[in-house]
């Protein structure tokens, strides 16, 4: 068996331990360790991050939407809670399983996109989208059981995911100086990724307002995934712009 070869068929063997993670905190970290080797391998190989197109989009965000959920579950609120580890294997398989029916596109980086911002941007965003979705995780979970501890983590982990992606924005802009002249192009990307910004802005901000606006907060955390995905793959399939993905 090829190289080549060896590296298609570990997305499919992640996914039967992304589902024994679901069940298994041991598979969870079995399947980040073989995501994290095929997309290092991929690299080597083609002497770059593989962070072009739906395949290795959509690989990356679930191996960050696993890698950080695992973080996460260290927390004392989440510590020994087996539905969260269930919660983040089914999601991040969800998106393996979307990344599947795409084909990798085995190229060289095209000039435009031959910087370290753009690799830096494209890493610090999909950390940040992990985050966001385990915000919504937590969401969910105060809406169901009313613990305000959840709350907790919806916070934490919409600041610091609204950190990284404010990173994400700037390393951005330094590669659209690099690449286009200019640190900013009113395309639709751009424009639905400052709504997502403001979005999680707005929703740092509700926290604070105390624990009158708790159910509108955790709310928040939930419509904010559906942005985030919109931005992500919305406006990617169905609008033109600089960079589809």
């Amino acid at each position: 068996m090829t190289v080549a070869a060896f590296m298609h068929y570990i997305p499919w063997s992640t996914v039967i331990f992304l589902v024994l993670g679901s069940l298994w905190r041991s598979g969870l970290v079995i399947a980040v360790l073989l995501q994290l080797f095929h997309l290092l391998s991929r690299g080597v190989v083609l002497g770059r991050l593989p962070l072009l197109g739906p395949h290795d989009t959509l690989l990356f965000f679930s191996m960050s939407v696993a890698l950080m959920g695992l973080i996460a579950s260290c927390s004392p609120i989440l510590r020994g809670k087996r539905w969260f580890i269930a919660a983040i294997g089914m999601t991040a398989t969800l998106f393996l399983f979307g990344a599947l029916p795409f084909k990798p596109l085995n190229m060289p980086l095209p000039q435009i996109l031959d910087t370290f911002w753009f690799e830096l941007h494209v890493v610090l965003a999909f950390f940040g989208y992990a985050l966001f979705t385990i915000g919504a995780v937590a969401a969910a979970a105060y809406l169901i059981t009313n613990s305000r501890l959840y709350l907790d983590i919806l916070y934490k982990t919409s600041l610091v995911g609204w950190t990284l992606f404010s990173a994400s924005m700037v390393s951005g802009g330094i590669w659209g100086y690099y690449a286009w002249g200019t640190y900013w192009l009113w395309t639709p990307k751009e424009l639905w990724t400052s709504i997502l910004w403001l979005f999680y802005a707005m929703v740092l901000h509700v926290r604070l307002k105390g624990s009158r606006w708790d159910k509108a907060f955790a709310w928040l955390g939930i419509i904010g995934v559906f942005v985030m995905l919109f931005t992500y793959l919305g406006v990617s399939m169905l609008m033109k712009s600089s960079h589809s993905f």
